[in-house]
């Protein structure tokens, strides 16, 4: 009877705080919330007042915080970069839409961060909850700045990041003549001119990924007073969710700790 009443603590459920990344990445993520809920788990979702899909609902506890734009703007950056994504034109063309898709965009959610680590309030709260663990979105480091400043292991959860960061993050294999990058259309069988192409890429995507992450870098540092990357911050993920499997994507190499979990996605038209 001991025995089995020790065993009770084992099967409780955990508190879990979530730092999603809004749009697609969060209707993915949200089916696995409903699954922890129903399991018996606590979870509290941070998000800003402004956003695409984070909406409250009774199955979690919402934080929500104000942020420095306002539903229009958010709607007419995220319709622009979407209309991009589909117009035709030359290589150039399409290089220079990127760059300011991504220029934008990532100032808003650069800004959305700044704001949630820089409410005192809302900080005060997530320090005094004592959370069990961190369930985030690295697509945007955010959620790893917090579970570092509050000590507390974090969850992964993820398709790729740019640059593939979750391969050095993670010291994962990731050879040029065999994974594809991002952008290419290649697939892991390729001939010498599209390991060249593909090489090439590879300069372009650092370039690109030193816009975007460099400003997250630098918020991290000062926030947690020490000098910290966002390949640091990755690096300590405990678990690593990736949305792909072998039928639907080309082989490439994986960690111990990188559990592939395909067919979330496909819960929403």
């Amino acid at each position: 009877l001991v025995l089995l009443l020790s065993m009770l603590s084992l099967a409780a459920g955990g508190k879990l705080l979530v730092v999603p990344v809004d749009g697609s990445h969060w209707l993915s993520m949200r089916e696995v919330l409903d699954s922890l809920k129903q399991k018996g788990h606590e979870i509290v979702v941070v998000a800003p007042e402004v956003s695409l899909h984070i909406k409250p609902t009774k199955n979690f506890v919402m934080k929500m915080y104000p942020v420095p734009f306002t539903q229009e703007e958010m709607d007419r950056i995220f319709w622009r970069t979407s209309q991009d994504l589909f117009q035709e034109g030359s290589f150039l063309k399409k290089i220079i839409q990127t760059y300011e898709g991504v220029k934008n965009t990532s100032a808003m959610f650069l800004s959305t961060c700044t704001h949630l680590l820089y409410n005192k309030e809302l900080l005060r709260y997530l320090e005094e909850s004592k959370f069990d663990a961190v369930f985030t979105d690295p697509i945007l480091p955010c959620g790893q700045i917090l579970a570092e400043h509050l000590s507390v292991p974090s969850v992964v959860f993820l398709q790729q990041i740019p640059c593939g960061l979750e391969f050095e993050a993670t010291q994962c294999p990731n050879p040029p003549s065999y994974v594809p990058r991002v952008f290419t259309d290649l697939t892991d069988r390729m001939n010498f001119f599209q390991r060249v192409k593909n090489l090439m890429f590879e300069f372009l995507n650092y370039l690109l990924c030193d816009f975007v992450f460099q400003p997250y870098a630098k918020l991290a540092s000062e926030f947690l007073q020490r000098d910290v990357t966002v390949v640091d911050l990755l690096r300590q993920a405990s678990i690593w969710l990736v949305k792909l499997d072998f039928v639907l994507q080309y082989p490439r190499p994986f960690m111990p700790n990188m559990i592939m979990v395909s067919g979330i996605n496909c819960a929403h038209k």
